[in-house]
């Protein structure tokens, strides 16, 4: 009902965004290149909003499109939830396997996002994988952070919204400086991504 689909939306993002957000400051901290662009969109879509006091609006968090790319991307490498679960309601049929109704389908997003065949060298951090000429190249559902269909996250505007103010409004005081390498990080099982030990990184105050 209603009550529950408003719990989902201010409740249960808050383990996915806090996972988010940890491996966003590990790609943005590793990658200098990035973290300066993303500063010079920042300055490029109005440049009085570096002043820690401004307010960004929504019209203004809209405009940040390389931003944009570079959460997706890091959402590619990390999604905060790492597979899902789905009840098949009927008798299907999947290539040449059956699958009886009332079976249980996972879908490893972590698996999916690294399909070479939809995204070359999946290691690779590369926010250019979202300009629009490069989407369109892929299957809709090669990317599916928030999944995808009906069952999708009810939450995912929301998400994308919130990671873009807190990110800049980090940004705009702090230069993030890496520690934790991405070589070093040890996966535990659970149902949001999370890493066995603290994934650390420094900020430095800016001086612009």
């Amino acid at each position: 009902g209603i009550r529950e689909e408003v719990n989902t939306f201010m409740f249960r993002g808050h383990d996915t965004t806090a996972s988010a957000f940890t491996f966003i400051f590990l790609l943005v901290a590793e990658h200098p290149d990035v973290q300066q662009a993303l500063v010079d969109e920042i300055l490029t879509v109005n440049s009085s909003r570096l002043d820690p006091t401004a307010q960004f609006t929504v019209k203004d968090y809209n405009e940040l499109r390389y931003m944009d790319r570079v959460i997706k991307e890091c959402l590619r490498l990390y999604p905060p939830v790492p597979f899902i679960g789905r009840m098949i309601n009927e008798d299907s049929w999947f290539g040449d396997r059956f699958i009886p109704k009332d079976s249980m389908a996972n879908v490893l997003i972590w698996d999916l996002h690294r399909d070479p065949k939809q995204f070359p060298n999946p290691e690779r951090f590369d926010p250019d994988r979202f300009l629009p000429e490069n989407v369109e190249l892929r299957n809709p559902y090669a990317y599916v952070p928030f999944s995808a269909g009906p069952r999708n996250c009810i939450g995912q505007r929301f998400a994308m919204l919130e990671l873009k103010s807190i990110l800049t409004a980090v940004l705009r005081e702090f230069r993030v400086l890496p520690v934790t390498k991405r070589d070093e990080i040890v996966f535990v099982a659970d149902m949001v991504l999370r890493a066995r030990d603290p994934i650390k990184v420094k900020f430095e105050r800016r001086n612009l």
